[in-house]
């Protein structure tokens, strides 16, 4: 296995987060190299600047937390995203038009991964797996996989829970090898997360990555 840290995302997405907590956030992705660091967008453009030359990728959301938003909002969101500097994009969802039995999401998926694809971006989707059964989360990943998505991401963090080993195994088993799987939601041990890897993850994304490196080096 790489170095934990080259699986760990770093994120911060509370409400009530602040630019001190921001700049922690940033300072440990640096003296940890973590693969990334998630941060809405409205601290797209300062962290942006913070990391610098940073071999780190900048990640924000899109359509966070319920992906209730239109698609030309979501649009809208991902373009200036990209344009204030994030490097990979974790769009939420239709929730509503999916569970609606809607052939839509997969629409909207497609129109933001060439948006994404055409600028060199990365996109990760988010399905909320504890809002679906085994067979819903099949079908959602191969409708991500089909629209283009480099990712497909467990949750937000909002719903009732968030990633389970058995789901990434499930995902795991019917995604291709070329599309990954972010584990995010609820992460915050070592064995929780080495168990994530085990089944199939390629990232994870965690508010407890500077901890979990911790326990890494303690090991």
């Amino acid at each position: 296995m790489n170095k934990l840290n080259r699986f760990l995302e770093s994120t911060l997405l509370k409400p009530t987060m602040t630019g001190t907590e921001v700049d922690l956030l940033v300072k440990e992705a640096i003296d940890e190299q973590f693969v990334g660091v998630c941060v809405p967008p409205f601290w797209v453009k300062k962290v942006r600047r913070d990391l610098g030359e940073e071999n780190i990728q900048l990640v924000t959301v899109v359509g966070f937390p319920f992906g209730y938003t239109d698609t030309a909002t979501k649009v809208f969101e991902a373009k200036e995203a990209i344009r204030q500097g994030a490097d990979e994009l974790d769009l939420v969802w239709s929730q509503t038009a999916y569970h609606s039995g809607m052939i839509w999401p997969k629409i909207e998926i497609a129109q933001i991964a060439k948006i994404c694809h055409e600028e060199e971006r990365i996109l990760k989707v988010i399905i909320e797996t504890a809002n679906l059964n085994e067979e819903q989360i099949i079908e959602a990943s191969l409708m991500c996989q089909d629209a283009g998505a480099d990712f497909v991401k467990t949750s937000t963090g909002y719903a009732s829970a968030g990633a389970k080993v058995e789901h990434i195994k499930l995902m795991r088993e019917n995604l291709s090898s070329n599309v990954g799987i972010k584990a995010s939601g609820g992460i915050k041990t070592l064995d929780f997360a080495l168990q994530l890897i085990n089944a199939g993850a390629d990232r994870i994304g965690t508010s407890s990555a500077k901890a979990l490196m911790n326990s890494w080096r303690a090991t």
